[in-house]
């Protein structure tokens, strides 16, 4: 099957982008076509995929699949790229409008210069969820509704402190004194698959560099190590103020491995996300479908 499609990046996390207004793809297919186009040996080389689709909840839709081919909850690096992608398209003509995900509907406003091309986008992410049920984190010693702040997590017999909060996807959060010695290569494929976290969990890993910025590396769920996670982004500022690094209320830097996200927990509750959307590359190609 020949497949239009749109090669996007926010801060290194790329994926391939599928008109869903004009390009219908067999829903039994879409985990296969999610692994081929993102190898980067056979396919275009991602991430994953992520469909752009009208909604009947909000102005545009996506759906995004892991390069693994599962489907993911949201993403943030993916709703700044669809932002920009239904405005360059004028599927939109307002730069403030909703997007549709699987776990709900944000706001997305758009950035653009003169000529209006779209450099960056501000997504209101809503509310964090940190009842250690909802997240969902298996419960020990606490109860279903607690916060999971700086717990003792034990893993093959080592000892580490974690902080859960879901961002419309589940995140955990590890802190270190120095990132060059954050175990990520290891301990990233063990929690992120570990049963206290019966839907999988994407593991940060943080260094706090003073109140107002962070250094972040993450393995996300499905994807293993990429170069950017704007929920993870999101949840690492929630995490770090809940444990008193930093301050709600106040716009914080995360520096991921692809580059700058400026993330503000609002006092009324909402978590905005700031940052690029990059289009890469435009073309076709080709996917040998499921019989």
């Amino acid at each position: 099957m020949k497949i239009p499609f749109t090669k996007m990046h926010g801060l290194g996390n790329s994926y391939i982008y599928v008109d869903g207004f004009h390009v219908e793809l067999p829903e039994e297919s879409l985990p296969t076509i999610a692994k081929q186009v993102s190898s980067v040996h056979t396919g275009i080389g991602s991430d994953g995929l992520i469909l752009v689709l009208p909604s009947n909840l909000a102005d545009v839709r996506m759906r995004i699949f892991n390069k693994d081919g599962s489907e993911a909850m949201n993403c943030g690096n993916g709703l700044r790229c669809v932002a920009k992608f239904v405005y360059d398209k004028k599927y939109v003509h307002k730069q403030s409008f909703e997007i549709e995900t699987k776990s709900g509907v944000v706001t997305a406003t758009v950035h653009p210069d003169k000529d209006k091309h779209v450099e960056s986008v501000t997504v209101d992410m809503g509310e964090p969820v940190l009842e250690r049920s909802n997240i969902p984190m298996e419960t020990e010693n606490g109860g279903l509704f607690d916060e999971v702040v700086y717990e003792h997590f034990r893993v093959d017999g080592d000892d580490y402190y974690a902080t859960a909060v879901s961002m419309g996807n589940p995140h955990v959060v590890f802190y270190q004194d120095n990132m060059q010695d954050a175990p990520i290569h290891t301990l990233g494929p063990k929690v992120t698959t570990d049963e206290r976290f019966p839907e999988g969990v994407n593991v940060e890993f943080v260094e706090v560099l003073n109140e107002a910025e962070l250094r972040f590396r993450v393995w996300e769920r499905g994807s293993g190590i990429t170069q950017a996670c704007g929920t993870g982004a999101c949840a690492s500022v929630v995490a770090s103020a809940l444990n008193s690094y930093v301050k709600r209320g106040q716009e914080v830097t995360v520096h991921l491995d692809g580059g700058d996200l400026w993330i503000t927990w609002l006092e009324s509750g909402s978590v905005l996300m700031r940052g690029a959307a990059v289009t890469v590359a435009k073309g076709h190609t080709w996917v040998e479908l499921d019989v």
